[in-house]
C-alpha cells in the first residue's frame, strides 16, 4: 500500500464520544509492512510503518517542537502522544508504543491487560519522522519485524492519540473505543489487523 505524502491515511481516528476534542480536526494513520532495507547482505529486513496524520487548526492543540536529541521517556500519553498497541492474535501479551510529536519514545511490553508494564529492553532507540506545513502534522516510524510480538503474520492493532488543548485537557483519540471510558488497552480495541 503506497500512500500520497500530502493526503489522509486511510484509518480513520474519532475522538472519545461525549468528550470535549478540538472541532476541525481530522485524524487518519497507516500501518503497513515495509521492507526496511539491505541486511548484512541477506536481502532486506521486514518491518512495521506506521505514519499519523494530524490535519486542521493546529493552534488547538499543544504540539511541542521536535528536539534534535529524542529520547526514551516515561509518562508521553500525559500530553500529546501518537500510540500503537500492538499483539499477536489470540494472545495477552502486548506491546505499547508511544511516540510524542517532539520525537521522544517509548516501547512498553504488557504480559496482559494494564499488568507487567516495563520498558522492551531490545528496543534502544526509535528513530522517527515529523513533517508538517500549513495546517497538518504527519509522524512516522518503522519497527522492525524483530521488535513485534512473535507470530506477527496476526497482528492486531489500536492505532491511537492523546491530543491535549491549550488549558491542559486531553482528547482520545482511536480507531474504535470499547468501553465507558477512554481505554485504549482493551483489547477490543484492537480492530486492525496485518
Amino acid at each position: 500500500m503506497k500512500i500520497a505524502a500530502d493526503s489522509a491515511l486511510p484509518l480513520e481516528l474519532l475522538p472519545y464520544p461525549g468528550q470535549p476534542a478540538p472541532a476541525g480536526l481530522r485524524l487518519t494513520a497507516a500501518a503497513e509492512w515495509l521492507e526496511l532495507g539491505a541486511d548484512a547482505g541477506h536481502g532486506a529486513e521486514r518491518g512495521l510503518g506506521l505514519r499519523w496524520r494530524l490535519e486542521g487548526d493546529l493552534s488547538a492543540v499543544q504540539l511541542p517542537e521536535a528536539t534534535a536529541a529524542p529520547e526514551r521517556r516515561d509518562g508521553l500519553w500525559e500530553y500529546s502522544c501518537f500510540e500503537a498497541f500492538l499483539a499477536a492474535s489470540d494472545e495477552p501479551a502486548y506491546l505499547e508504543l508511544n511516540l510524542s510529536p517532539a520525537g521522544h519514545w517509548n516501547f512498553y511490553q504488557l504480559d496482559g491487560y494494564r499488568s507487567g508494564l516495563r520498558p522492551d529492553p531490545a528496543v534502544t532507540a526509535l528513530p522517527s519522522r515529523r513533517r508538517q506545513g500549513p495546517g497538518w502534522l504527519e509522524l512516522a516510524l518503522e519497527l522492525p519485524v524483530a521488535c513485534l510480538p512473535a507470530g506477527a503474520a496476526g497482528l492486531e492493532l489500536a492505532i491511537t492519540a492523546v491530543l491535549q488543548q491549550p488549558g491542559g485537557v486531553c482528547s482520545y483519540w482511536a480507531l474504535a473505543h470499547a468501553g465507558p471510558e477512554p481505554d485504549f488497552h482493551r483489547r477490543e480495541s484492537f480492530v486492525h489487523s496485518l
